[in-house]
């Protein structure tokens, strides 16, 4: 009776592990499609002539 007992917590174990597994790659592949950044346009960065810092890039004159 105790090996029976063993095995049903090992597979029930393991049904824990995969479930977490999948879960937690469900939450990985919604972040990445929500995800906003990541082009480099976005993250660019301009300095005006007063030193700011600013997303536009300068007028050319």
């Amino acid at each position: 009776m105790a090996k029976s007992q063993a095995t049903f917590m090992k597979k029930q174990l393991e049904k824990n592990r995969q479930k977490k597994k999948e879960d937690k790659e469900q939450r990985k592949l919604e972040r990445k499609q929500n995800s906003t950044g990541g082009d480099l346009e976005n993250m660019m960065a301009y300095v005006n002539e007063f030193g700011e810092i600013s997303s536009t890039p300068p007028e050319k004159s």
